[in-house]
């Protein structure tokens, strides 16, 4: 998905991916209901954008993520920059399976 996609446009992006709403909304913890009225123009709030950006834009999946991984992340790009900086070269160039 292009990072120029609007988080505005919700049903734009599911149709993109090809999910339905109930697929769609699932993955990042809302109803297929919530969904449909955040399709229909409601706003949505700021932790469910974030988790729509983070999963249906960058690809994230939620259940490898855990607290440590976010610790070690946030030590590295404050304590070792030019470590983390290496590390996260290295993880785009290596080749996806």
């Amino acid at each position: 998905m292009p990072a120029t996609t609007r988080l505005d446009n919700p049903r734009l992006i599911r149709q993109r991916l090809g999910m339905s709403q109930t697929e769609f909304w699932g993955k990042i913890g809302v109803t297929q209901s919530g969904g449909s009225r955040y399709e229909s123009g409601r706003p949505m709030p700021r932790p469910v954008r974030e988790l729509l950006r983070l999963v249906h834009v960058e690809g994230l999946d939620l259940a490898s993520v855990n607290r440590r991984d976010m610790e070690l992340i946030h030590y590295l790009k404050n304590a070792r920059p030019a470590l983390y900086r290496s590390l996260l070269k290295a993880a785009r160039e290596r080749p996806r399976r």
